[in-house]
């Protein structure tokens, strides 16, 4: 029996779900709040699948690190200070979840998560005219300090612990695997399994996938209430235009937008959104071949086809899109510092990119039903894994839906847990 399925949200979680439900043959709509040429967070990030992340946001000394650079506009962690009661609620969460013991508990999940997803990218780039650019050459953690090396080779040893390969590798030998670079590093850690492509390819594929399947998409429309019955339900979704939707099962993954839906369905599930730039070099001087991330800067490079893709920062300033000068600087002036033939000059007149990413206090997603609603499911607050995350978060939904039992236990991201 067909089942009618509305998903609030366009960008890639929300796209990823509607190919797993229309993949079940199931009546799906999707109403995204921006038009069809959108440019939200899924499309101008670094792309990368990433099973060497499996430690949470929150984690021990990242509190004691944000308190560092937090008053520095050109650092990687930026708050603006604010008079915010969700705010500071929400540093309040991240303070208490920034334990070794929320990292142990939280890093099989993510290694399952990123891993199974990596497996569902490689099903999806298998399709036929479904080519997103998917790249199997790992990815370099760039360490400019030995210091800093010495920090990632920890990291290195819990992801071997955990069954992810990883090599601590030294200067000449980090330099021997990406040739197309010049490198000033003490050395890197190489994650193998981990991968990358490109974003706006793989946003077009899975859309005209969920198009050719019959889904309805609504653009440029935003959500604005909801009714509910005695029943535990979500009935219909209002519209700005004053339309309204049915369905059987709704679906929120609304990214840095979910709050204030959520709040007024009685649902408590504290996001901020971190603002992340990037820049993207059509015709850079070097080109590497396998995506990195520098380490102390805090800044992922992805080559993107032809093209090399800078990224990095995280600004806390609430639903806040404007482009912060100094803090594109910021990522221009760290280039240098690992990529010495790069100049501030190679930037010149390329137009920085931001997104707002949703995160949530204990940095993991909210996935699964609310005890509030029946038929409302959260797929919401992946941070800055939402490219990632994103096919085995759409697989686990439509499972959900479907009422199986989820291919993975999802405990530790109940929607009500800060309920």
């Amino acid at each position: 029996m067909s089942r009618r399925i509305l998903i609030i949200g366009g960008g890639v979680i929300g796209l990823s779900t509607a190919y797993y439900c229309t993949q079940r043959g199931w009546d799906v709509t999707v109403v995204e709040r921006r038009s069809a040429q959108r440019d939200g967070c899924s499309l101008g990030n670094a792309g990368m699948i990433v099973p060497s992340h499996f430690i949470p946001l929150a984690a021990p000394g990242m509190v004691a690190l944000g308190l560092k650079w937090m008053w520095n506009p050109e650092s990687p962690f930026y708050i603006k200070p604010r008079l915010s009661l969700e705010l500071f609620d929400w540093l309040y969460k991240f303070w208490r979840a920034a334990t070794p013991a929320h990292v142990r508990r939280a890093a099989p999940l993510l290694r399952d998560l990123n891993l199974a997803s990596r497996l569902a990218y490689e099903e999806l780039a298998a399709l036929p005219h479904n080519d997103f650019g998917l790249v199997k050459k790992g990815l370099l953690m760039l360490c400019r300090t030995q210091h800093g090396l010495d920090e990632e080779a920890q990291t290195a040893a819990q992801a071997v612990a955990l069954g992810i390969p990883a090599e601590v590798l030294d200067a000449r030998q980090t330099a021997a695997l990406d040739p197309g670079v010049r490198l000033t590093v003490a050395g890197s850690v190489y994650f193998p399994k981990d991968c990358h492509l490109q974003p706006d390819r793989l946003l077009a594929a899975l859309q005209t996938k969920v198009l050719a399947a019959g889904a309805r998409f609504y653009w440029d429309t935003e959500v604005t209430a909801c009714t509910t019955g005695p029943d535990r339900r979500l009935q219909t979704v209002r519209l700005a235009d004053g339309r309204e939707l049915i369905a059987d099962e709704y679906v929120l993954c609304g990214g840095s937008w979910s709050p204030g839906l959520a709040r007024d369905l009685g649902l408590r599930i504290p996001i901020q959104a971190g603002k992340g730039y990037s820049l993207t070099l059509p015709q850079p001087r070097q080109l590497p071949q396998i995506c990195a991330i520098f380490t102390e800067a805090r800044m992922a490079v992805t080559p993107m086809g032809g093209a090399l893709r800078f990224g990095g920062t995280m600004e806390i300033s609430g639903l806040n899109e404007q482009i912060q000068p100094r803090r594109v600087q910021g990522i221009i002036n760290a280039v240098n510092g690992y990529y010495p033939d790069f100049t501030p000059a190679d930037f010149a007149g390329i137009a920085p990119w931001r997104g707002l990413r949703p995160c949530s206090p204990d940095g993991l997603p909210y996935l699964g039903r609310t005890a509030r609603l029946a038929n409302l499911t959260l797929a919401t607050g992946h941070a800055m894994m939402g490219i990632s995350l994103a096919p085995i978060t759409g697989r686990l939904v439509a499972q959900i839906l479907a009422g199986e039992r989820p291919a993975l236990d999802l405990t530790l991201l109940s929607p009500d847990r800060y309920a």
